[in-house]
């Protein structure tokens, strides 16, 4: 989870990392190195705009991929899905933004966010009005 109280690049965040709870103590370790730039990788260059880490959280995670559907649930903390928007030109593909600096990935896909509930960390959001966008991309971080 990652807040920004206003404009990403002004800092002041807030991030806490929601893990399966079938992580072993040194998957925690090397999630948490990871997420906070302790590591290197992408997430070393957001590190300095991180003023808190709100903590660890243990839960089932399950995500969901259909078609160009995505959802993620963690335990009662998170509900999140989005609906990815068709491309015209690239059938059974979202619309995508390329070169991008995503610290996940160059290219982007554009979704609708359909619900996005969150109670975690101080954090509280609930809306399922549809209006949000979102986007979704495969990763593969590593330290």
């Amino acid at each position: 989870m990652l807040h920004a109280p206003g404009a990403m690049g002004n800092g002041n965040m807030t991030v806490g990392l929601i893990v399966d709870e079938r992580a072993s103590e040194a998957q925690v370790e090397a999630i948490k190195a990871i997420a906070t730039g302790a590591a290197g990788g992408p997430m070393a260059a957001l590190a300095p705009l991180v003023g808190r880490i709100a903590g660890i959280e243990r839960r089932p995670i399950q995500f969901d991929m259909n078609g160009l559907d995505r959802a993620v649930r963690a335990g009662e903390l998170i509900d999140q899905a989005c609906e990815g928007l068709p491309s015209a030109t690239a059938p059974g593909q979202a619309i995508g933004i390329d070169n991008t600096a995503h610290p996940v990935n160059t290219r982007l896909s554009l979704a609708k966010a359909t619900r996005s509930r969150f109670n975690v960390f101080g954090i509280r959001w609930d809306d399922a009005s549809g209006t949000r966008n979102g986007h979704f991309a495969p990763f593969a971080w590593s330290g």
